[in-house]
């Protein structure tokens, strides 16, 4: 079964509203899918990660991609 990627840009949001809008766009995907989210690092690269965990999603990987940019691969 091929499982979907979707993509998901908050390097404009600022905290708690990064974690909101990831969680939202988690409840729109399927199960298995998965979610790169672009996100700046400092308090979002601390709490999307973590909220997600706690969450019981699973993070696949975070890399920096440019800068401050940073990515983060979830698994519903």
């Amino acid at each position: 079964m091929i499982m979907a990627t979707h993509k998901l840009d908050i390097t404009n949001e600022h905290c708690p509203m990064t974690f909101v809008k990831t969680k939202l766009k988690l409840a729109q995907i399927a199960k298995g899918d998965r979610l790169e989210v672009l996100l700046l690092e400092g308090e979002p690269l601390q709490n999307v990660p973590k909220s997600a965990t706690e969450q019981g999603f699973q993070v696949l990987e975070v890399k920096q991609i440019d800068g401050p940019v940073y990515q983060v691969t979830i698994q519903k």
